[in-house]
């Protein structure tokens, strides 16, 4: 942390001049506003507890280049990792055992900056309460205590490390969860939603953060939400909330890990998938096959949109020595795992599974404690990928 108070305020006002919109990576507009607080006056620092749009000198990427070589020099042993993949169930249970919902605030911000959210009317709504040019919420992961969001999935355990029977009993209520579910729909010829004319679903939901301000919008206009999430205890939070609407809502627990988990809805029936920081729990060698699989669901037409964090945020710079599995992927002290994304990461990850790129952009973002006098870097990724139409038969 001391190196983080002597940044240069000289740099940190080095910014890309007011931007009114957040531009996609073709220069053209997506409707989502990108907060424009623009730090011009290194002076003016802590007036504010965010910056926006804060470039970085070469000689601080190098800087943070170095810090990360640093703390991922000393790996965790192979032979202790494989507990990182088994136990996963039992770390992400034990979280929510602990905070239950009190952790982390919903996230409010959600449709300003992917209105896609909204079914096709609602969307203009959206955008049009916030003028194009003011400051968007900031992201609630914190630089205090643990800065992860809500966003737990499983990497798969090798198949000769021993299970325990709590996490053995854990990831039988996982699977159980799913083929109850997708036995339900096969049974009936129906599937929860096949009525609703407009379908999301979350992966990685924990206790509800999204779940809540997406069903308080979309009620009464045909759209339904699914979510899911690895952990069985977050599920139940999620189902316990006095605003849980089977009729709008269905809350279930799934490994999307699973190569071959079945899923309460069929292929082609989705119109938006919400990745929020959640592929940054997945090992980095699953999320490719993880992505794949989940793009299947999309209608021709519909959308992807992804928010995780991005190379050299804060969060990974602080990590000691000692808690690197690979590289730029480590684990935190209470078991969950993170990874570090870049920009052409990102897009190879979800061109690769078939999807068009409309937005992929690192958000970068200068979060101040004002009280302490301490100026931090932070490092986002936001993404949206389409499902393209599919080809016209030649005449």
């Amino acid at each position: 942390m001391r190196g983080l108070r002597h940044l240069s305020l000289a740099s940190v006002a080095m910014v890309l001049g007011r931007v009114p919109c957040r531009l996609n990576s073709r220069g053209g507009q997506p409707p989502a506003p990108l907060g424009a607080r623009i730090l011009t006056n290194p002076e003016d620092v802590f007036q504010h507890n965010m910056w926006d749009h804060v470039k970085w000198s070469e000689e601080e990427k190098e800087k943070a280049r170095q810090k990360a070589d640093d703390n991922s020099n000393f790996r965790i042993p192979l032979e202790e990792q494989g507990k990182y993949d088994i136990d996963a169930c039992k770390f992400w249970d034990s979280f929510y055992e602990t905070h239950q919902d009190k952790f982390f605030k919903d996230r409010k911000w959600l449709f300003l900056e992917f209105p896609e959210l909204l079914p096709l009317g609602l969307e203009s709504s959206a955008t049009e309460e916030r003028p194009c040019g003011l400051r968007a919420p900031c992201p609630e992961p914190g630089v205090s205590g643990r800065e992860k969001e809500t966003g737990q999935q499983r990497q798969h355990a090798p198949s000769h490390q021993h299970i325990d029977p709590l996490t053995s009993d854990c990831q039988q209520s996982c699977n159980q969860d799913g083929r109850d579910t997708a036995g339900a729909a096969r049974q009936t010829s129906s599937f929860p939603g096949e009525h609703a004319t407009f379908r999301i679903f979350e992966v990685g939901c924990g206790a509800g953060n999204s779940v809540y301000p997406i069903v308080s919008s979309i009620k009464d206009t045909g759209a339904f939400l699914y979510c899911c999430d690895f952990s069985p205890r977050a599920v139940q939070l999620v189902k316990d909330h006095p605003d849980y609407d089977q009729s709008v809502c269905h809350a279930f627990v799934q490994d999307v890990c699973d190569e071959v988990g079945s899923f309460p809805f069929p292929p082609l029936s989705l119109d938006v998938i919400l990745l929020v920081f959640v592929l940054s729990s997945i090992h980095p060698e699953r999320v490719q096959g993880v992505v794949t699989r989940l793009s299947q669901f999309l209608k021709p037409g519909g959308i992807l949109l992804f928010r995780d964090y991005g190379r050299y945020d804060l969060s990974q710079l602080r990590f000691k020595k000692g808690r690197c599995l690979s590289e730029n992927f480590y684990s935190r002290g209470d078991g969950t795992c993170v990874y570090f994304f870049t920009k052409d990461e990102v897009h190879s990850l979800f061109s690769n599974a078939g999807l068009e790129e409309i937005q992929n952009l690192e958000d970068r973002r200068l979060q101040v404690n004002r009280g302490k006098k301490v100026v931090m870097r932070r490092v986002w990724m936001q993404s949206k990928f389409k499902k393209p139409q599919p080809l016209a038969p030649p005449l």
